[in-house]
């Protein structure tokens, strides 16, 4: 089952998963706590929170509209691979394109999941980076109104 979850939620996984087990306490991301921020969790059957994401109302340049940075996807590794992550991910894109009237989601995306957003509509907007302590990433973009028209 897929909720809005607080920020605390989040903590586990992306220390866990995104952050080699970094104290939860270096996990928090600038915007979390924003109006404008919220964070997805899948629930397995016993309501263990097994897969998050925030998003984060944060344009990109040189884009115009209502844009989106999805920040933080994380599924716990024994439930990676059953397809939940793109269940979140499809969630958040309806709910984003269709209850928040967003233009557009981006986000800075590891190597390792490249392939899992280019299958769900996603464009390269970069050239590969590394983002010091966490890895090579590459800027990709999803336009929500093109998507869901």
């Amino acid at each position: 089952m897929i909720k809005f979850i607080a920020t605390e939620d989040t903590l586990p996984l992306r220390s866990s998963v995104l952050r080699n087990g970094e104290p939860t306490t270096e996990c928090y991301f600038q915007a979390d706590d924003l109006p404008t921020t919220f964070h997805l969790g899948y629930h397995s059957p016993v309501d263990e929170i097994v897969s998050i994401l925030t998003c984060q109302l944060e344009s990109m340049e040189p884009y115009t509209g209502i844009g989106y940075r999805l920040r933080g996807m994380a599924t716990h590794p024994e439930w990676q691979g059953k397809g939940i992550g793109t269940l979140l991910l499809k969630e958040v894109i309806d709910h984003l394109a269709n209850e928040m009237k967003a233009d557009y989601l981006w986000c800075n995306a590891r190597r390792v999941a490249h392939d899992f957003y280019q299958n769900l509509g996603f464009e390269f907007l970069s050239e590969e980076f590394e983002i010091p302590g966490i890895g090579l990433h590459r800027v990709m973009y999803l336009d929500l109104y093109n998507k869901n028209s």
